[in-house]
Protein backbone atom coordinates (compact mmCIF):
# COMPACT_ATOMS: atom_id res chain seq x y z
CA UNK A 1 0.00 0.00 0.00
CA UNK A 2 2.78 2.15 0.65
CA UNK A 3 4.24 1.34 -2.67
CA UNK A 4 1.61 2.67 -4.19
CA UNK A 5 0.60 5.65 -2.61
CA UNK A 6 4.36 6.46 -3.41
CA UNK A 7 4.25 6.07 -7.40
CA UNK A 8 0.62 8.27 -7.12
CA UNK A 9 2.67 11.28 -5.23
CA UNK A 10 5.61 10.45 -7.72
CA UNK A 11 2.94 10.96 -10.86
CA UNK A 12 1.17 13.72 -9.41
CA UNK A 13 4.27 15.50 -9.22
CA UNK A 14 5.29 15.13 -12.30
CA UNK A 15 2.18 16.21 -13.80
CA UNK A 16 2.41 19.22 -12.02
CA UNK A 17 5.96 19.85 -13.87
CA UNK A 18 4.09 20.03 -17.07
CA UNK A 19 3.44 23.63 -17.73
CA UNK A 20 -0.11 24.40 -18.93
CA UNK A 21 -0.77 25.82 -22.36
CA UNK A 22 -2.36 29.07 -21.88
CA UNK A 23 -5.96 29.58 -23.82
CA UNK A 24 -6.01 32.56 -25.57
CA UNK A 25 -8.42 34.56 -27.79
CA UNK A 26 -6.51 35.94 -31.33
CA UNK A 27 -6.86 38.77 -33.04
CA UNK A 28 -9.21 37.00 -35.50
CA UNK A 29 -11.49 36.28 -33.15
CA UNK A 30 -11.19 39.87 -31.51
CA UNK A 31 -12.13 41.15 -35.05
CA UNK A 32 -14.79 38.63 -35.46
CA UNK A 33 -16.17 39.91 -31.55
CA UNK A 34 -16.29 43.80 -32.67
CA UNK A 35 -17.95 42.38 -36.13
CA UNK A 36 -20.67 41.35 -33.69
CA UNK A 37 -21.20 44.46 -32.00
CA UNK A 38 -21.04 46.78 -35.25
CA UNK A 39 -22.65 44.61 -37.29
CA UNK A 40 -22.45 46.04 -41.33
CA UNK A 41 -21.85 49.72 -39.78
CA UNK A 42 -18.77 51.37 -40.57
CA UNK A 43 -16.87 52.38 -37.59
CA UNK A 44 -15.24 55.86 -37.14
CA UNK A 45 -12.19 57.44 -35.60
CA UNK A 46 -12.54 59.95 -32.41
CA UNK A 47 -15.38 60.57 -29.43
CA UNK A 48 -14.26 57.43 -27.47
CA UNK A 49 -10.51 57.81 -25.85
CA UNK A 50 -8.86 54.59 -23.97
CA UNK A 51 -6.29 55.40 -21.29
CA UNK A 52 -3.88 52.03 -20.38
CA UNK A 53 -0.92 51.62 -19.38
CA UNK A 54 1.73 50.71 -22.25
CA UNK A 55 4.04 48.73 -20.41
CA UNK A 56 1.86 46.86 -17.20
CA UNK A 57 3.67 44.57 -15.20
CA UNK A 58 0.74 42.25 -13.67
CA UNK A 59 -2.02 41.41 -15.76
CA UNK A 60 -3.96 40.82 -13.01
CA UNK A 61 -5.06 44.21 -11.87
CA UNK A 62 -4.81 46.58 -15.24
CA UNK A 63 -6.76 50.09 -14.38
CA UNK A 64 -8.43 51.28 -17.78
CA UNK A 65 -10.09 54.63 -18.02
CA UNK A 66 -12.85 55.45 -20.81
CA UNK A 67 -14.24 58.81 -21.87
CA UNK A 68 -16.28 59.96 -24.35
CA UNK A 69 -16.94 62.94 -26.28
CA UNK A 70 -20.96 63.25 -25.97
CA UNK A 71 -23.69 65.99 -24.78
CA UNK A 72 -25.58 63.16 -23.88
CA UNK A 73 -28.65 65.01 -24.55
CA UNK A 74 -31.60 62.85 -25.53
CA UNK A 75 -31.07 63.68 -29.40
CA UNK A 76 -27.18 62.63 -28.93
CA UNK A 77 -26.03 60.26 -26.34
CA UNK A 78 -23.76 56.97 -25.81
CA UNK A 79 -25.83 53.88 -25.71
CA UNK A 80 -22.93 51.53 -24.62
CA UNK A 81 -19.08 51.07 -24.63
CA UNK A 82 -17.98 48.03 -24.90
CA UNK A 83 -14.06 46.70 -24.10
CA UNK A 84 -12.75 43.87 -26.69
CA UNK A 85 -8.91 42.31 -25.75
CA UNK A 86 -7.36 40.29 -28.42
CA UNK A 87 -5.62 38.22 -26.35
CA UNK A 88 -8.00 37.42 -23.73
CA UNK A 89 -10.03 33.83 -22.96
CA UNK A 90 -13.23 36.06 -24.00
CA UNK A 91 -12.38 38.97 -26.20
CA UNK A 92 -15.50 40.56 -25.26
CA UNK A 93 -14.17 41.81 -21.55
CA UNK A 94 -16.72 44.40 -20.59
CA UNK A 95 -20.32 46.46 -22.27
CA UNK A 96 -21.09 49.26 -19.91
CA UNK A 97 -24.66 50.87 -21.01
CA UNK A 98 -25.63 54.59 -20.61
CA UNK A 99 -28.52 56.80 -21.25
CA UNK A 100 -28.92 60.64 -21.48
CA UNK A 101 -29.71 60.62 -17.69
CA UNK A 102 -26.24 58.75 -17.14
CA UNK A 103 -25.08 62.22 -17.72
CA UNK A 104 -21.61 61.37 -18.71
CA UNK A 105 -20.59 58.50 -20.69
CA UNK A 106 -16.96 58.05 -18.76
CA UNK A 107 -15.44 55.34 -16.61
CA UNK A 108 -12.97 53.40 -15.03
CA UNK A 109 -12.49 49.90 -14.27
CA UNK A 110 -9.91 47.37 -13.39
CA UNK A 111 -9.66 44.58 -15.63
CA UNK A 112 -7.57 40.98 -15.80
CA UNK A 113 -5.16 40.86 -19.12
CA UNK A 114 -3.95 37.84 -20.43
CA UNK A 115 -0.85 38.82 -22.37
CA UNK A 116 0.83 41.88 -24.59
CA UNK A 117 -2.05 43.06 -26.73
CA UNK A 118 -4.29 45.58 -27.75
CA UNK A 119 -7.43 46.62 -26.28
CA UNK A 120 -10.03 48.17 -27.99
CA UNK A 121 -12.92 50.91 -26.88
CA UNK A 122 -15.95 50.90 -29.04
CA UNK A 123 -18.66 53.38 -28.44
CA UNK A 124 -22.37 53.25 -29.71
CA UNK A 125 -24.38 56.08 -30.00
CA UNK A 126 -27.56 57.05 -29.82
CA UNK A 127 -28.26 57.17 -33.36
CA UNK A 128 -26.95 53.84 -34.71
CA UNK A 129 -23.16 55.21 -35.40
CA UNK A 130 -20.02 53.96 -33.92
CA UNK A 131 -16.72 54.77 -32.80
CA UNK A 132 -13.29 53.42 -31.85
CA UNK A 133 -9.72 53.63 -30.52
CA UNK A 134 -7.47 50.73 -29.06
CA UNK A 135 -4.88 50.66 -26.53
CA UNK A 136 -1.76 48.54 -27.13
CA UNK A 137 0.21 47.07 -24.02
CA UNK A 138 2.78 44.78 -23.00
CA UNK A 139 2.47 42.60 -20.14
CA UNK A 140 5.05 41.15 -18.41
CA UNK A 141 3.35 38.93 -15.78
CA UNK A 142 0.40 37.43 -17.40
CA UNK A 143 -3.40 37.01 -16.06
CA UNK A 144 -6.39 34.61 -17.12
CA UNK A 145 -4.67 31.32 -17.78
CA UNK A 146 -5.20 30.06 -14.60
CA UNK A 147 -7.24 27.09 -15.19
CA UNK A 148 -7.26 26.78 -18.95
CA UNK A 149 -5.51 24.06 -20.26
Amino acid sequence: MKNQRRQLLKAIGIVGLVPLQQAHATPEEAATAINRIIGTNAVKEGRVQLELASLIENGNLVTIKVSTDSPMSQSDYVKAIHLVAERNPLPNILSAYFTPQSGTANFTTRIRLADTQRVWAIAQMSDGSFYQTYADTLITSSACSEGFI
